[in-house]
């Protein structure tokens, strides 16, 4: 953290805090504030991590390789970023009807599994020592090393149900366009059961706990939150695209109401809705949308968990994100015990596809907000054209509005303590910042 010391003839109200490696968020960004007394001149998030052109590169590939080449795209949501490739491409060939329950219920708990294992690992080990005055986890543990233990244990459950369904925890090859290579035999999916009620019951009581152990800094803010949102289930794998201010459109439609644009500071494309402006992804959004959808042990958490903090929904402070995943990850492990009891070894573990020339886009719910992809296809089944939407680079342009928001709480703290609590609000998001990086507009012609 470095901050410029203003020289004589500048005013002593000019500040400039400068972060230039966030700490305790997956890859490489940089925090930028400039502030004139208590107004903010300028709020950046830098992102300069360089293109990683995952869209260029899947172009020529065959429809079979994209669900594992995008998977390679995080090591921490690797599912989303197959769910999403392979309900695309089931559109671009016209089968997506044809997905037989029994698979779409495969790709919830697969999806729960990483729901699990990212937001345990965000709440205790990257967010909440920001809550409880901690540098870092390991600093943390060692007040609170049963909280640690415990929680530790959940992520672990988290990916072991990856592996079971995945075949291995981390960037997972058991997805395919139209489903999965083989399906779990039953014994295997039941053997996780007892190990699945002893976590749900872990993490009620976590996320309980936490609404009376943590203070939530006051900032709130007229979000326009946007998220998945099927009528008969908490988001995750379907439904329409909604927002708390109007929007509601087809998956296909979503580039007609959502722009993508560029910033000289950062390598990820931040993006509006048109017509208005920054909305906000992730499991604020979700909750705040489908609350009335969670699972019944997750409903009564969340009742738990308004009682204590004395705030009904909806909750417009970022800083409530904490409680947010609480409560998703006790759906998600709800969830998956319903869906493991229920398990049967299907017939089979994909429907039989065949290649056209399509186009088709479907965005699914990664913890951390809406991954949206779109692929076009020609005859054989090859990518002619590729895009994804990740979620860190939408919320890029809200983040950056909060910074500017934060900016009255910390004229009057000292330089580290500003610094600290900018980092804390960006933290908030759970930002995967090599995730919003992939593509640019180059408008430069070099000689």
């Amino acid at each position: 953290m470095s901050v410029k010391q203003p020289n004589k003839t500048e005013s002593r109200t000019l500040r400039t805090i400068r972060v230039g490696a966030l700490a305790r968020v997956e890859g490489e960004g940089a925090l930028h504030l400039e502030m004139d007394g208590d107004m903010v001149r300028e709020a950046r998030l830098e992102i300069y991590e360089p293109p990683r052109f995952f869209e260029a590169f899947l172009r020529g590939r065959s429809y079979q390789e994209v669900p594992d080449i995008t998977a390679r795209i995080c090591g921490i949501c690797p599912v989303a970023y197959q769910m999403g490739a392979c309900h695309a491409l089931e559109k671009a060939f016209g089968a997506f009807d044809d997905v037989d329950p029994a698979i779409r219920r495969m790709r919830d708990l697969l999806y729960c599994g990483e729901w699990i294992e990212s937001h345990v690992l965000h709440m205790f080990m990257l967010h909440l020592p920001d809550f409880l005055g901690f540098e870092s986890a390991l600093t943390m543990a060692q007040q609170h090393g049963e909280t640690v233990q415990r929680a530790l244990r959940i992520k672990k459950y988290g990916n072991d149900l990856i592996e079971l369904l995945g075949g291995r925890a981390v960037h997972p090859i058991g997805a395919c366009v139209g489903g999965f290579y083989r399906a779990p035999e039953t014994a295997a999916a039941h053997a996780l059961i007892p190990e699945t009620e002893a976590c749900l019951e872990d993490m009620c009581a976590l996320t309980t706990a936490l609404a009376e152990l943590v203070d939530v800094p006051d900032l709130e803010q007229d979000y326009e939150f946007l998220s998945v949102c099927p009528d008969d289930q908490y988001p995750m794998n379907l439904g329409r695209i909604k927002s708390n201010k109007g929007l509601d459109i087809d998956q296909d439609e979503f580039l007609d109401a959502v722009e993508e644009e560029q910033t000289e500071h950062s390598t990820a494309l931040r993006a509006r809705v048109l017509g208005r402006g920054f909305y906000l992804v992730g499991p604020l959004a979700r909750l705040n949308l489908c609350s009335e959808q969670l699972h019944p042990r997750a409903a009564e958490v969340l009742e738990q968990v308004c009682r204590t903090i004395d705030r009904p929904l909806p909750w417009r402070n970022t800083f409530l994100s904490l409680h947010a995943r609480g409560v998703e990850t006790v759906h998600a492990l709800a969830l998956a015990l319903d869906l493991l009891k229920a398990y049967r070894r299907p017939e089979r573990s994909r429907i039989p596809l065949t290649p056209r020339r399509g186009a088709g886009g479907h965005g699914t719910e990664a913890p951390r907000g809406l991954c949206w992809h779109r692929y076009e296809t020609d005859d054989e089944g090859m990518i002619r054209s590729a895009r994804i939407i990740p979620p860190t680079s939408q919320n890029q342009g809200v983040i950056e509005q909060d910074l500017r928001a934060l900016g009255a709480q910390v004229v009057d703290m000292p330089d580290e303590q500003a610094a600290l609590r900018c980092e804390h609000l960006i933290r908030n998001y759970d930002p995967c910042i090599s995730c919003s990086v992939h593509w640019l507009k180059f408008t430069r012609s070099w000689s």
